[in-house]
């Protein structure tokens, strides 16, 4: 069992979900961004979805493009994102990194899995890159014994969900809805809908739901129906708007406590 499908499962054997937090490296700066990291694993986080400063972020929203932003102005790179790996790992979580193509394509795909894993990586998650383009990728991951992570979507064919979970490993991103990342007032029924089609097509991989999710009770809603609650544009708000390490434990605390309100739907 991978290393992520491994801590999304013991998650489930404590009658929850998972908790994965998104943060992009280099913002406020690259040792800031690390300590937020560890905050947030010290808080309760089970995976950390480490973001890879990209200078066209195609699909995440303005509060996570301010920050990114920040990061590509001042020069930060993979290197800074293998140190953040290390240091997550040594925290005690399981990182994974979050990255457009582009970044990975220019440092090597090889050179890329390979030094990931010896940062203590379990994986990388590619929303701008599908499995039918994914061959160069899928391979050295496969060399490395790295995770591979795709994103469906509520638009996504049936066709289309068995051929994306069939070139996953580790679990499957579901985007809970169409359009840009951001937090929502409410989580709405796509998401439901979506991770029961995902079940169906591939039944003993792990589907967990991202984009929307910005509190407690959200996570809790999320976390009756999905095998992990991932949460990106809430943790980077309370860096932007200056509550550092500090907000980052307190949102932490409050969506650990609302996956484990909820529990897993069998």
């Amino acid at each position: 069992m991978s290393a992520l499908q491994e801590r999304i499962t013991a998650a489930q054997a404590e009658g929850r979900s998972a908790l994965i937090a998104y943060l992009p490296v280099g913002y406020p700066d690259v040792q800031g961004s690390i300590d937020a990291m560890v905050a947030a694993v010290e808080a309760g986080a089970d995976v950390i979805e480490i973001g890879v400063p990209y200078s066209d972020p195609g699909m995440d929203g303005p509060v996570i493009q301010e920050a990114v932003d920040v990061a590509v102005r001042a020069g930060v790179g993979m290197r800074d994102v293998l140190r953040a790996v290390e240091a997550v790992a040594a925290a005690g979580a399981v990182p994974v990194v979050m990255s457009y193509w582009n970044p990975i394509e220019r440092y090597g795909v090889e050179r890329f899995a390979t030094d990931l894993a010896a940062a203590g990586g379990a994986g990388a998650i590619t929303p701008d890159l599908i499995p039918d383009e994914a061959a160069a990728w899928i391979a050295a991951a496969q060399g490395a014994d790295l995770d591979r992570v795709f994103l469906v979507a509520p638009s996504s064919t049936d066709a289309r969900l068995r051929s994306t979970t069939a070139a996953c490993r580790g679990f499957v991103y579901a985007a809970s809805t169409m359009g840009v990342t951001g937090t929502r007032a409410t989580v709405g029924d796509a998401a439901e809908k979506l991770v029961a089609r995902t079940r169906e097509a591939a039944p003993g991989l792990p589907v967990c739901v991202g984009l929307g999710v910005s509190d407690g009770d959200q996570a809790a809603e999320v976390a009756a129906f999905a095998d992990g609650v991932i949460v990106g544009s809430a943790y980077v708000r309370e860096l932007l708007e200056g509550r550092g390490v500090d907000g980052v434990r307190a949102l932490t605390g409050d969506l650990a406590a609302g996956v484990r309100r909820a529990g897993v739907r069998a």
